[in-house]
């Protein structure tokens, strides 16, 4: 490994965070400088521009950053297999063999196509088809969509599940998103989803250089901002859980809306320190009526 430089050095000194295993200063460094100038283009960027920009952002960053992370935890059969054994623990309380199933940002659709001998229908919806050449069951569907309308019929689907997906919405895009998801839902559905916790943030690559997201976390939120959404959106009900060794844990929101507004008073340290503890994930269950 090539010595430091004296710039190099001084930048080391000043992250906020350890640098991941495997990856140097200055290919993190990288990463964070074209991540943030592509999102900086999309925050700027009119709904019909983000169109656009959603088919080719993450094909660009992949090339320039072929370290990222993204791209290693695809490679690993463990990595697959752990994500997946923590997705299973988001979704398999509300499972049933009846169930019409969709991931919204499925990736390279390996967690979707994992549940197709668990339920009726699987429906991978992303803004590309990353599957590649696998199998494919008669019961699974991938739908490619433009990251807006989703091509999915009225009350087609009983649970709708995003992993880490809502932090990457344009913040002007937050509402639409929920409505159309609600929209697919019929009487009785579900949408379960996870996002990084603001208060223990930034969660993106930012995190080793500044104390706001800068890269395609485009906004982190609280459980009182997301809850507070959905129900805009015209959900019946939203029920707020912690994720604790792949099992869900329901907190009350009240409670849980209570502790944020305490956090939000202390210093940003304390803080972060706390949320990362005992809130590092958003889980929310927001329910349609029967």
């Amino acid at each position: 490994m090539a010595p430091q430089t004296e710039t190099q050095a001084r930048t080391a000194a000043r992250l906020k965070a350890p640098l991941p295993a495997g990856r140097t200063l200055a290919s993190v460094t990288r990463h964070f400088e074209i991540e943030r100038a592509l999102a900086t283009k999309l925050k700027s960027s009119s709904r019909e521009e983000r169109a656009s920009l959603y088919r080719t952002m993450y094909a660009e960053l992949f090339a320039a950053v072929p370290d990222h992370p993204r791209l290693t935890r695809r490679a690993s059969v463990d990595d697959t297999a752990r994500d997946n054994r923590t997705k299973l623990g988001l979704v398999a309380p509300f499972l049933a063999r009846s169930t019409r199933f969709a991931e919204i940002g499925a990736g390279d659709a390996r967690f979707a196509l994992s549940l197709c001998d668990r339920v009726a229908h699987v429906v991978a919806l992303d803004i590309a088809d990353q599957a590649g050449d696998v199998t494919r069951p008669a019961n699974f569907e991938l739908v490619v969509y433009d990251g807006f309308e989703f091509p999915l019929a009225p009350g087609s689907l009983d649970l709708a599940f995003s992993d880490q997906l809502i932090e990457h919405l344009h913040p002007d895009d937050i509402e639409l998103h929920f409505a159309n998801v609600r929209r697919t839902l019929a009487p009785g559905g579900l949408y379960v989803l996870r996002t990084p916790h603001r208060q223990g943030g930034p969660h993106d690559v930012s995190r080793y250089f500044q104390d706001e997201p800068a890269g395609f976390h485009l906004k982190e939120w609280t459980f009182a901002e997301l809850a507070a959404v959905a129900e805009r959106a015209g959900f019946a009900s939203v029920q707020t859980f912690v994720l604790r060794e792949d099992r869900l844990k329901p907190i009350p929101r009240a409670r849980i809306t209570r502790l944020e507004w305490l956090a939000e008073r202390l210093p940003r340290a304390l803080r972060r320190k706390l949320a990362r503890r005992y809130w590092r994930n958003i889980v929310l269950a927001c329910h349609v009526t029967e």
